[in-house]
């Protein structure tokens, strides 16, 4: 393609330095001669023999010229249309290499003009296809993760009931149907999360009264909540009853922030639940009391399966799918998430437009 390119370039160039070179040609023999002739008349001197010598230098010069001009033009023209050339040739090696599956190299920008620009887009495509792809073999390492575990437990079980090992017992049994339930929680996570990613498309936004929302969600909590011995309190009088959104979607993105704050919040803590007014925004924040969120993971606390290593470890239970639920449905809104810690506070927040 870069070859094809630039000799279609070099020969654009060519042929419009031969359009200007006959044009100066034809000026020279229809305007300089006839000048030429004018000036032997004034002086009386016979142009005859004269003008034929005047026109033969005249082509002779010119033909040298066109040729010293031709030479130069497609030499520069070759060298500089090559430089602006190059990071289409790079892309295409690297294009090559991205078809490979290799998603590390890098197009160089030497230039903020439209070729630069261009590079810089192909840079940034291909960051995200390596994200994209890093995302998705973290997704079945961890998928795969989730799933061994209670499967483990259960063939060992069943295995052990075979050999006549164990005897099957009360307790024996529950541990198999608590490893169902996990099973089935995975699932429904998994199938949860792939409607999120669909829901850009189906959202049904209509007017909604978030604090009527919120109660109804947080109604189904309370004996979680009562379990711990956690205070709840809800605030949302900002949020006015004039929001836009999908109702049902939206209280997903409350079960899921007050199923998050019961699980990390210790027993006897507080949480609470309030609504502010930023700038053609509505920002809903769930804050909780506790150790927090260590810095270096509130970046990511919203990606696929992820868990820190101390507030997100597997001992809460969960499979780190819910926060990435929440930042698919909210984004489908076209709003943010986001989290914060405070000094007594963990907050995780959504914004939605006013």
């Amino acid at each position: 393609m870069k070859s094809r390119l630039l000799w279609k370039l070099l020969g654009i160039n060519v042929l419009v330095i031969g359009v200007v070179i006959l044009i100066v040609w034809f000026a020279i023999d229809y305007l300089a001669s006839n000048y030429f002739m004018a000036l032997m008349k004034d002086y009386n001197i016979s142009p005859t023999d004269v003008h034929q010598m005047f026109l033969d230098a005249t082509h002779r010069s010119l033909i040298w010229a066109t040729l010293a001009t031709l030479a130069l033009a497609v030499i520069l023209s070759f060298l500089l249309t090559k430089k602006v050339l190059a990071p289409l040739s790079q892309m295409t090696a690297i294009t090559r290499k991205i078809a490979t599956g290799d998603y590390t190299a890098q197009v160089r920008i030497s230039a903020a003009d439209e070729v630069g620009q261009l590079a810089a887009a192909f840079n940034q495509m291909a960051d995200s296809l390596r994200r994209v792809e890093q995302l998705r073999k973290t997704m079945v390492i961890d998928v795969a993760h989730e799933l061994r575990t209670p499967l483990t437990n259960m063939r060992g079980y069943i295995e052990a009931f075979s050999d006549g090992v164990m005897a099957p017992s009360k307790e024996a049994l529950e541990s198999l149907y608590e490893e169902t339930l996990r099973l089935a929680k995975l699932v429904e996570d998994l199938l949860q999360l792939a409607r999120a990613d669909a829901s850009r498309g189906t959202i049904r936004r209509q007017r909604i009264n978030l604090q009527e929302l919120v109660s109804q969600v947080l109604e189904l909590f309370q004996p979680k909540f009562a379990e711990k011995e956690i205070v709840v309190e809800v605030d949302l009088s900002r949020a006015g009853d004039r929001l836009m959104a999908d109702p049902e979607k939206l209280s997903q993105v409350v079960s899921n922030l007050l199923q998050n704050a019961c699980q990390y919040t210790p027993r006897g803590g507080h949480v609470r639940v309030f609504a502010e007014r930023p700038p053609g925004k509505i920002k809903v924040s769930f804050a909780n009391t506790g150790d927090g969120i260590a810095d270096e993971d509130l970046p990511f606390i919203f990606e696929r399966f992820y868990r820190g290593e101390k507030s997100r470890s597997r001992e809460h239970g969960g499979a780190g799918i819910g926060l990435a639920i929440v930042k698919e449905l909210i984004e489908a809104h076209r709003g943010e998430v986001g989290a914060n810690n405070t000094a007594t506070e963990t907050h995780v927040w959504f914004t939605l437009p006013a």
